[in-house]
């Protein structure tokens, strides 16, 4: 027995299909400009069966936008997000002007934070490479305010309890070290919300500087900071293989 159409509502279908954000695609329904089976809705949570109802948007038939993925240097002192509530500068300044499709952050920097940060289209992409059970390791370099001890690696591979949760790096090592301070090479399966702040803190450490290099085999390389790049197939399924 075949089974039935997933039903999604009308903002989110076109959300998953590329073309928008989720917020921006319920903005055109609610405005009139969005169709389905060629019947004006108004609701962004109107049921669609996907691949079976048709959906139009200011009379053009919708269809899957072709997946983009990019990758930017974060710079810090940026927020990773569409728009911000107080104000704050957003990594989209990097992007803006340059003609992309809309494109939606995959995983977070903080503003603190610098490095490695992905954008695509495609959510259902996105998910896998965020997801402890799909997606790549992300490594981290970071500038902390004393010299490692042996220790304190043993601590950040073995994890602590922060606030009920228990946070943990898959690895960590010394990098390089100076007179006071060091840099560590972190790596961790998933990035929950300031991570390795939150780690760090909580083994009486402060974050410096704290950089995103790798995710995955995707290197940071010499990209300059503030910058982009387009992802190539090869490198986009590697990030999910």
């Amino acid at each position: 027995m075949a089974s039935k159409p997933v039903r999604h509502g009308v903002a989110r279908h076109i959300s998953r299909l590329g073309l928008a954000s989720r917020s921006e695609a319920a903005a055109w329904v609610r405005s009139g400009r969005v169709r389905v089976k060629g019947r004006a809705v108004h609701d962004p949570e109107f049921p669609v069966r996907d691949g079976v109802d048709a959906v139009a948007i200011d009379g053009a038939d919708m269809a899957a936008a072709s997946r983009v993925v990019v990758m930017l240097n974060k710079p810090r002192g940026l927020v990773t997000t569409t728009r911000d509530e107080q104000g704050r500068a957003t990594v989209y300044q990097c992007l803006a002007g340059a003609g992309l499709p809309w494109l939606a952050p995959v995983g977070r920097l903080d503003k603190a934070s610098e490095g490695l940060l992905l954008f695509s289209n495609d959510p259902a992409w996105a998910a896998r490479v965020t997801s402890p059970a799909t997606g790549p390791d992300k490594t981290y370099h970071v500038q902390i305010d004393q010299l490692p001890s042996a220790r304190l690696l043993q601590q950040l591979a073995q994890g602590v309890e922060v606030d009920g949760e228990r946070l943990r790096a898959k690895a960590a090592r010394s990098l390089r070290s100076g007179a006071r301070h060091a840099w560590l090479e972190i790596v961790l399966v998933e990035g929950r919300n300031r991570q390795i702040r939150r780690l760090l803190e909580a083994c009486g450490v402060a974050v410096l500087r704290l950089v995103r290099v790798h995710i995955g085999s995707l290197a940071l390389g010499e990209l300059p900071k503030g910058q982009w790049r387009l992802l190539g197939e090869q490198e986009i399924a590697a990030l999910c293989a």
